[in-house]
C-alpha cells in the first residue's frame, strides 16, 4: 500500500503485513521521521522530535522580578 509524505507528497510504499502500529520510518525523499499510527487502515504521522510526552511536560515559564 502507498501513502503520501505529509512534508514533501512523496509516496511510500509500505507492506502492511511487515509492519506494526508504533514502528517508525523515514521518507526517502525529504528525510522525515514518520511512525505508524493505525496499520487498518494505514496512518502515518510526524514523530515530534522534541518526544512523545509533550502532553505530560510542564511549561517552563520565566518569572520577572520587579
Amino acid at each position: 500500500m502507498a501513502v503520501v509524505c505529509p512534508e514533501c507528497d512523496n509516496p511510500i510504499v509500505i507492506d502492511t503485513d511487515e509492519v506494526e502500529e508504533g514502528e517508525t520510518l523515514q521518507c526517502d525523499e525529504c528525510g522525515l521521521d514518520l511512525e505508524i499510527v493505525s496499520v487498518d487502515p494505514l496512518e502515518l504521522a510526524p514523530v515530534d522530535v522534541s518526544g512523545y510526552d509533550d502532553e505530560d511536560a510542564t511549561p517552563v515559564s520565566e518569572e520577572e522580578d520587579e
